[in-house]
């Protein structure tokens, strides 16, 4: 995990410390063991992007607080240059790039994705509504029991309380997340 990624799970400590929160009651939100919460915290495991956005609900502040260690400043427009969002690598070939991180009070979260070929996606929850949209590349979307191959141009949209990964097919591929929670 490079030093920018590591940042995030020092800010989520630090945070829930001045808080007062354990570690057990985010982990109860979470839905996850004590034991998983405690890893994303010290680094030891990645954090999947609907993680990162309940624990930032559950302390109270703006996932680009989590990411950037700052909060966001726009109120009525936010332009993001090409390559210029927060960028995150969570592990090496997966790769996100927020692209409204700098607009407050958002409800929803464009994220530009860049997987390399992977063969089996870590499957995901969260609440609200996803849209996928493939710019380069071939996608597999696991989606529940179903895989869905999506290629340039085409899009999808889903419940993500359906357990849900994407993975790159024939390479790299780059696509465009919408998440509402």
């Amino acid at each position: 995990m490079n030093s920018e990624v590591m940042n995030i799970p020092k800010r989520i400590y630090e945070l829930r410390d001045i808080l007062g929160i354990s570690a057990s009651e985010v982990a109860q939100k979470l839905l996850v063991s004590e034991e998983t919460y405690l890893k994303y915290e010290s680094g030891e495991l990645d954090i999947p992007i609907s993680a990162l956005y309940e624990i930032a609900e559950v302390l109270n502040v703006d996932p680009t607080v989590l990411l950037t260690g700052e909060s966001p400043r726009m109120n009525s427009y936010s332009v993001t240059r090409k390559g210029k969002g927060v960028s995150v690598m969570r592990h090496p070939g997966y790769n996100y790039q927020s692209l409204s991180y700098n607009f407050a009070h958002r409800n929803m979260d464009p994220l530009l994705v860049t997987i390399d070929e992977d063969d089996k996606p870590k499957l995901v929850v969260h609440s609200g509504q996803e849209f996928n949209y493939v710019l380069e590349g071939k996608i597999k979307l696991t989606l529940g029991e179903k895989e869905i191959i999506l290629s340039e141009g085409d899009s999808v949209f889903f419940d993500p309380s359906i357990p849900h990964g994407q993975s790159s097919v024939e390479g790299r591929s780059v696509f465009l997340t919408v998440i509402k929670e």
